[in-house]
């Protein structure tokens, strides 16, 4: 159960589920701990004396392992009070843990602190499933791509031609442009512009995965529509297993 309160600007939150993003060396004995909770999105947090010899918190403290977190304070940054196993999955491993640290880091570049996506939260519980089960991760990534912008506010336009007002057609060539697609007509070459089959827009926005030509038009979109978000500086997760971004 979850429970919290704000009191004259001290926040008290228990057993709230999240997952661990990243952690990094906080003072002597500490570390800053960064979550993606359901109810209350991103949040910075100090986990004191984790690094102490024998601390029962820097086991719990894992990546892609759901938690419920406890924490208080004021400010942007508050203190881990305790932490908890909300159930043991299988560690991820190779192209699928690789794949799980750059939706992380994802949503380390994008999310705001205490701005709560519970549907985003759900995504990301599905797709570390997902990758855990084996699915298809190319495609694994795409959606959860997909739903990211969508839930920030920058959801793609895959149903019509943003010209024309027409359906999307399969076997059409589209250029994507920022707002949305219009359709090629003479099928020429773009220089500079996205372009892709309009099937491959109708999977992205259905869910049903497509073939390998379709894949790769879905992740050079997914590269360009992210790319003005993310600015200049590269995700280091892409360097960690290049095939699959």
């Amino acid at each position: 159960m979850n429970l919290s309160y704000r009191h004259d600007g001290d926040t008290k939150v228990d057993h709230q589920a999240g997952y661990l993003l990243h952690q990094r060396p906080f003072k002597e004995r500490s570390v800053m701990v960064e979550i993606f909770t359901h109810d209350w999105g991103r949040v910075g947090l100090v986990a004191n004396g984790v690094r102490k010899e024998k601390s029962r918190l820097a086991g719990l403290l894992q990546p892609f392992q759901r938690l419920l977190f406890s924490w208080r304070g004021r400010g942007e940054l508050k203190t881990l009070t305790t932490a908890e196993s909300a159930g043991v999955v299988e560690p991820l491993k190779g192209s699928s843990l690789n794949s799980a640290l750059y939706l992380n880091e994802l949503l380390l570049r994008l999310l705001p602190r205490h701005d709560p996506h519970p549907l985003l939260f759900s995504h990301y519980h599905q797709a570390l499933s997902q990758l855990s089960e084996g699915s298809e991760i190319e495609w694994i990534l795409r959606e959860f791509e997909r739903d990211l912008l969508q839930e920030l506010g920058y959801g793609l336009n895959l149903s019509h031609d943003i010209e024309s007002g027409e359906v999307i057609e399969p076997d059409a060539i589209y250029c994507y442009y920022p707002h949305g697609p219009v359709r090629l007509e003479d099928q020429q070459e773009m220089d500079g512009v996205m372009t892709l089959k309009g099937k491959t827009l109708m999977a992205i926005a259905s869910g049903e995965q497509p073939e390998k030509e379709g894949l790769r038009e879905a992740k050079k979109l997914m590269r360009v529509m992210l790319q003005p978000h993310l600015g200049d500086k590269p995700l280091m997760s892409r360097t960690l297993f290049q095939p699959v971004r």
